[in-house]
């Protein structure tokens, strides 16, 4: 029996939404261990004279507890 946790962070990228997921999880597994899985919870970006500025995303990563 297994028991986890989840977090909820946001990712930037100034490529793409998947860019933002990945700098998202690259990040937190710096801290956070036994990551397991990850589900976007809400897409958004940034606008600058009329184009698309930055991806960002809304995270919760899955980890479990030890």
């Amino acid at each position: 029996m297994s028991v986890y946790k989840k977090v909820e962070i946001v990712g930037t990228s100034k490529e793409s939404f998947a860019g933002a997921v990945k700098a998202a999880v690259a990040e937190a597994s710096k801290s956070l261990r036994h990551m397991s899985w990850f589900e976007v919870v809400e897409q958004r970006g940034s606008i600058q004279d009329g184009k698309v500025n930055e991806f960002q995303v809304t995270v919760r990563i899955g980890f479990k507890v030890e």
